[in-house]
């Protein structure tokens, strides 16, 4: 290898004089490519010498042996180790190992020294990349129709930049865990190209004896789906995805405590959304800089939108009781007398149950409950026609009293038939769960009388269809000497006879 001085000169020479390799290199005393070489040499950086290792055909075939041992000893008490001794006894009474004592010794003494760096309870200062990301629950207390409940909210953090995004639901369940990952990920415009998880039950369903992960279907199709790159912590190393357990803790002090009060879920999740960008505006713990220009680098690093959200629904196939009930989570909820007994399609998402026909026609959709709120949802639209069949077990049900102050005096002054006739009316009315005009209908109607079905469903058509009320044929007034308290209503054919004396009519 030529000196310093000497290559300086060759440089000198042939890249600022411009002379010929090979008139250089008789100068020199050296090959005319060697002048080459030195001239065209781009980096003269000090390179760190590599370390050769030299193959040990006695200790190679033993050392994956002994560090399986080593890994099982860590896991034991001190004194219940196998001592370097014991190990090389060991391995030439079951291997045929015909290596020394001394090398054995002093390969476990270096093993030791290098599995106790990778060691499970030390703490790793982990680099953080920007684009990648943490994702952990945490939960706190909310106030919701003036009644304290327990609330999870799914915190989305960035190590690189300490922003965070976080959205708020009922539970953990996967329906939520996968919706809130989905609004986030459409709130911020793109994927983080990595993302730490802890062993959550959506995501992980188990957890293999060599410490793989089997995923939950939904999880996997969601990777897919969103193209991330998921890393999982090990079992109780919560040192790991250290950054999102502190955005857990300071998203609470900071903003979830006291209780705050809201009425609907969508308006809380989007002031969420609110408080995780304000957020940014203060410097970064370390790094002194604001945290939104910190972020800007994560925000380069996202991977792109596909082209539509994922959609966050489980399907099951489940058997509705003998009253119609289908039960989930505990609770129960209705779906029609004509599925009594039988399977039914069940597509759950964080907020709804729906129930399904076998050609995916809809029977009826239930608000998804959760915590405290009732344990049975029944939509009495699809039972109205078997109950216009019973019409007297009406006031015994919990129809009669969700009805509209109107039709439940409506029903109380029909008769019998009167009542069969309303209650398959409401069946038809109420496909679309919607009281409102069905009301109206019956409260136009009323104005002359106690009406008839076909008359409020004649209403009620005119009112939809945006054409308004027909005008109706000015009967005359009925005198009487009565008070009207003491007036009576009667019904029968002496009304037409009225009718055409008060007109005139021939009877002949």
């Amino acid at each position: 290898m030529l000196a310093m001085a000497e290559v300086n000169y060759i440089r000198h020479e042939t890249n600022i004089k411009g002379k010929k390799y090979a008139e250089v290199a008789r100068k020199v005393g050296v090959d005319w490519r060697t002048v080459k070489k030195y001239s065209d040499k781009e980096d003269f950086s000090l390179k760190t010498p590599v370390r050769q290792t030299r193959k040990s055909p006695v200790m190679d075939p033993v050392k994956p042996i002994i560090d399986e041992w080593l890994r099982e000893d860590a896991q034991k008490k001190r004194k219940f180790r196998r001592t370097a001794k014991r190990i090389h006894t060991l391995l030439k009474e079951h291997h045929d190992f015909a290596g020394s004592d001394r090398s054995v010794r002093d390969y476990v003494a270096k093993r030791k020294r290098e599995l106790l760096e990778e060691s499970e309870d030390a703490s790793l200062p982990l680099v953080t990349k920007p684009g990648a990301a943490q994702v952990d629950f945490g939960e706190a207390p909310f106030l919701h129709k003036g009644k304290e409940v327990i609330m999870h909210y799914l915190i989305l953090s960035f190590p690189a930049s300490n922003a965070f995004v976080f959205q708020v639901f009922p539970s953990e369940n996967r329906e939520c865990f996968l919706q809130g990952l989905t609004n986030i990920f459409t709130f911020l415009g793109g994927v983080p190209h990595t993302i730490r998880f802890d062993n959550l039950s959506p995501a992980v369903s188990k957890i293999l004896p060599n410490g793989e992960r089997k995923l939950t279907d939904e999880f996997e199709r969601f990777t897919a789906h969103y193209g991330f790159r998921y890393e999982f912590c090990n079992p109780n190393s919560g040192n790991e995805k250290g950054h999102v357990e502190s955005m857990i803790k300071y998203v609470r002090n900071n903003y979830l405590i006291p209780a705050i009060p809201y009425q609907a879920l969508s308006a809380l999740n989007e002031q969420a959304l609110y408080w995780s960008v304000q957020d940014r505006n203060r410097p970064h713990f370390e790094k002194g800089l604001p945290i939104a220009e910190l972020y800007s680098a994560d925000e380069q690093r996202l991977l792109q939108l596909p082209g539509k959200p994922y959609e966050c629904v489980r399907k099951e196939t489940l058997k509705a009781d003998k009253y119609g009930y289908v039960r989930i989570d505990e609770r129960k909820y209705s779906t029609s007398p004509r599925f009594a007994g039988q399977r039914v399609s069940v597509r759950l998402s964080f907020d709804q149950v729906m129930i399904l026909t076998d050609s995916n026609e809809v029977v009826t959709t239930h608000p998804r409950y959760y915590g405290d709120e009732k344990k049975t949802s029944m939509d009495w639209q699809p039972y109205l026609s078997l109950m216009a069949k019973r019409p007297t077990a009406l006031k015994y049900t919990t129809f009669f009293e969700e009805l509209p102050e109107e039709w439940r005096f409506y029903l109380e002054a029909c008769t019998v038939e009167e009542k069969k006739a309303a209650l398959r009316l409401l069946s038809i009315l109420l496909k679309e769960r919607d009281f409102s005009k069905p009301t109206e209908a019956l409260r136009m109607a009323s104005e002359h009388g106690h009406p008839s079905s076909d008359t409020i469903k004649h209403v009620y058509y005119q009112l939809r269809n945006g054409r308004g009320v027909r005008p109706t044929l000015s009967l005359p007034k009925r005198t009487s000497h009565l008070p009207m308290a003491e007036q009576r209503v009667e019904r029968g054919l002496q009304h037409y006879d009225e009718l055409m004396d008060g007109t005139g009519g021939d009877h002949s």
